[in-house]
């Protein structure tokens, strides 16, 4: 009877941990990471000031915590500890797979490839309708999780996949910016291109750090309201603008994204100024305007019409842009020649159609098309 009862319990156990784990994995939208839950392996982190009394100035994004002992930046997942800021993150991963470059979404860089995409935990914005707020608040709840994985073995895997870059994207790569750093780096020398998806926060020394290494960027520019960026995300419009303006200078190529939230950032005045603002950078930026749909706390708005979509590219186009796309649509996603309106990229969701670039030119009138094509 011991035996049969000692059988039982283990079997129990193993449903109970089988139980956990799986609904874990359903909540989180984690790849096996039931399999690697792990105690914090902490690292060092890049880019702090050490100020009295064991407090810490963390100086990697632009809310430039100053942080207490044993307590956390505003991500949740940088932690100062005796005096010291460690990552709470570098090898823990919650997501990764590999996805169309054109999801990022990136329109003008390397078109038609994949993209191995990763993210940890934790964000340092709050944005009231985030898409992936089941992985990137999570931290603020004091759960660290994820699958362990080394920079070299994301990048090795990257290549067993084909892929042709890596994508820092879901979350925020800023906060798990040692864990970028390093896989870029290895990365770049096996011949892979890097990407940040990133709300466009981070600071001028660690970004041209990063900049010898990193490629691309999608950057969310959310509104042109201050207002709306710190009711609703938590963050400042202006250190926004100065980020973006900190990518262009480095080199890197940049597509910026606005969600058109109804009744929060889809007046024509936001919109023209979010649109003049790009082209003040360059009228070659191409701009995805997309469309929103209920999550987190906002499941009481509406989606965004399609005629607010239409009106916000119509915009773009009036103030100057050459590339302005509509994005979660099935329609406004094709690239045509400023010049001469050849179609020059048919798209269907993220898949390409037809691809007549000729080394980065049409084919028709030969205008030069900006971009990374290659």
């Amino acid at each position: 009877m011991k035996g049969n009862a000692t059988i039982v319990k283990g079997r129990r156990m193993r449903q109970y941990f089988t139980n956990f784990f799986t609904k874990i994995s359903k909540d989180i939208y984690v790849r096996n990471a039931w399999k690697k839950l792990l105690k914090n392996n902490m690292k060092e982190a890049m880019f702090y000031e050490k100020l009295e009394n064991n407090r810490i100035r963390c100086k990697l994004c632009r809310h430039r915590c100053i942080i207490q002992p044993n307590s956390f930046g505003i991500c949740h997942v940088r932690k100062n500890i005796n005096g010291k800021l460690y990552s709470l993150v570098y090898d823990k991963i919650i997501a990764r797979h590999i996805d169309p470059i054109e999801k990022k979404p990136l329109f003008h860089f390397l078109p038609g490839t994949d993209t191995y995409s990763i993210a940890t935990v934790g964000c340092n914005f709050k944005c009231d309708f985030c898409q992936n707020w089941t992985i990137s608040q999570i931290s603020k709840e004091g759960k660290i999780i994820g699958e362990r994985v080394t920079p070299e073995e994301i990048v090795e895997d990257a290549i067993r996949n084909n892929c042709l870059s890596i994508s820092y994207t879901y979350t925020e790569p800023t906060i798990f910016y040692e864990l970028t750093y390093d896989t870029s780096r290895i990365a770049k020398e096996k011949g892979l291109r890097n990407i940040y998806v990133t709300n466009g926060y981070i600071e001028e020394e660690p970004l041209k750090e990063i900049s010898k290494y990193l490629d691309a960027a999608n950057i969310d520019l959310k509104s042109f309201d201050e207002k709306f960026y710190k009711k609703i995300c938590g963050a400042d419009l202006d250190e926004v603008l100065e980020s973006i303006k900190n990518y262009k200078k480095n080199g890197i190529w940049i597509e910026i994204t606005t969600l058109i939230i109804p009744g929060f950032n889809d007046d024509e005045e936001q919109l023209r100024s979010i649109a003049e603002f790009i082209k003040s950078l360059g009228s070659y930026i191409p701009w995805h305007v997309t469309r929103f749909h209920p999550d987190y706390k906002m499941l009481n708005v509406n989606p965004t019409p399609i005629e607010t979509l239409r009106k916000a590219q119509r915009i773009g186009y009036e103030v100057g842009l050459r590339f302005v796309y509509m994005g979660n649509v099935l329609e406004g996603e094709n690239t045509y020649c400023p010049k001469c309106k050849e179609l020059l990229i048919e798209r269907y969701g993220f898949s390409i159609l037809k691809y007549n670039l000729k080394d980065g030119r049409c084919p028709n009138c030969n205008e030069k098309i900006e971009g990374i094509w290659k």
